[in-house]
């Protein structure tokens, strides 16, 4: 038998003076062959996409806005023909912050219920042989936060997806955070409870004291002026702050929007002494007459018979029940070549407790 040869040297049987390129090698075969292997660079297009929600959103791999496309400029297209810069600059919206300071809870269903009691146990006084008589029980009341499901369901072309030069994971997380913060936000203020969380402002008012308004109904002090603040305004607060019993001033605030934080800061008291008191370090809130000032962009502005102050302690007195997080369902089929994404979240929100939360009334009385 005839011995097989030897590899061939790099280079052999070739014109004097060429040289392989790097990613080349020869091997000898049977029969004097010679057999070529050649390591191929990675293609650009074969990259692996960095996150599994960006992998989501480009090329639909598994995980947990209206017609977006690249044909016209402001619905996209201005992404894909040319270098962009790789942030997209997002003018900022107002979210009411209301569910920062009320009690948020996290539910299994839709039925979710809370038990307030209302009057307390009754009791009583006897010397140390007398009957105890039997005392009247305690009184519930049923809340029920009135929930509605949340939603957002924009969509993109599979090539816009392809194309973005943004990052497209950050880019439609953020927008839809953003739009539901907004949404609920403004619920929890203003909403009318049809398939939506019942806003605190949208409950019925009185000038009753605690002890004898019905349960459920909120208590108001007047401005005294018909359609702005009366003569001593920063008296009328020190009313509405006083009307909120003691056990619930621990943890109170007033909620109200930026116009009328720039009116009440201009308030001063007989001496000249302003009722605003600026925050001395970063990152706490300025307080009115000692409670921290809280801005929400849903409350009214100072107008005839509207609610522009609120004060109270949200965390006893108004609940958000929520059923879940944002998810996010992709879907390439229904309207090709479009790719939709629809959002759910699933929110309620409502006034357990309406002994806890105050309200300042433009009007006359």
């Amino acid at each position: 038998m005839r011995a097989c040869p030897s590899p061939a040297k790099a280079g052999e049987g070739l014109s004097e003076g060429v040289e392989l390129p790097a990613p080349f090698s020869f091997w000898s075969g049977r029969m004097g062959m010679t057999d070529m292997v050649v390591a191929r660079p990675v293609l650009e297009g074969a990259r692996t996409v960095e996150g599994a929600f960006d992998g989501f959103v480009r090329a639909g791999r598994t995980v947990e806005m209206k017609a977006f496309t690249g044909v016209t400029g402001d619905a996209g297209g201005f992404a894909v023909p040319k270098e962009i810069d790789q942030v997209i600059e997002t003018a900022l919206k107002a979210a009411s912050p209301i569910r920062a300071i009320a009690n948020v809870v996290k539910v299994g269903t839709a039925g979710y219920r809370k038990l307030v009691t209302t009057g307390g146990t009754p009791s009583g006084w006897a010397a140390e042989t007398q009957a105890r008589p039997e005392t009247a029980t305690p009184v519930f009341s049923e809340i029920a936060p009135p929930m509605g499901e949340l939603y957002a369901n924009p969509s993109a072309s599979q090539a816009m997806l392809d194309d973005a030069a943004f990052d497209v994971e950050e880019w439609l997380a953020s927008e839809i955070a953003i739009e539901f913060a907004k949404a609920e936000g403004a619920a929890f203020v203003n909403g009318n409870g049809v398939n939506r969380p019942k806003g605190f402002l949208t409950y019925a008012t009185s000038t009753t004291g605690d002890a004898a308004r019905p349960f459920g109904t909120l208590q108001h002090l007047a401005s005294g002026a018909a359609a702005d603040f009366g003569a001593s305004p920063q008296e009328r607060l020190i009313d509405l702050v006083q009307s909120l019993r003691a056990p619930y001033r621990q943890g109170a605030c007033f909620v109200m929007n930026a116009a009328t934080v720039a009116r009440v800061r201009k308030f001063k008291t007989s001496d000249g002494a302003f009722v605003w008191q600026p925050s001395l370090s970063a990152g706490q809130p300025a307080t009115l007459l000692g409670y921290p000032v809280v801005e929400a962009e849903d409350m009214p502005d100072v107008g005839a018979n509207a609610c522009p102050i609120a004060f109270g302690n949200f965390r006893r007195g108004y609940i958000v029940a929520e059923r879940s997080e944002t998810a996010i369902l992709r879907d390439p089929y229904s309207n090709k070549p479009f790719v939709g994404f629809y959002a759910t979240k699933r929110v309620g929100g409502a006034v357990v407790n309406s002994e806890a939360i105050k309200l300042l009334k433009i009007s006359v009385s």
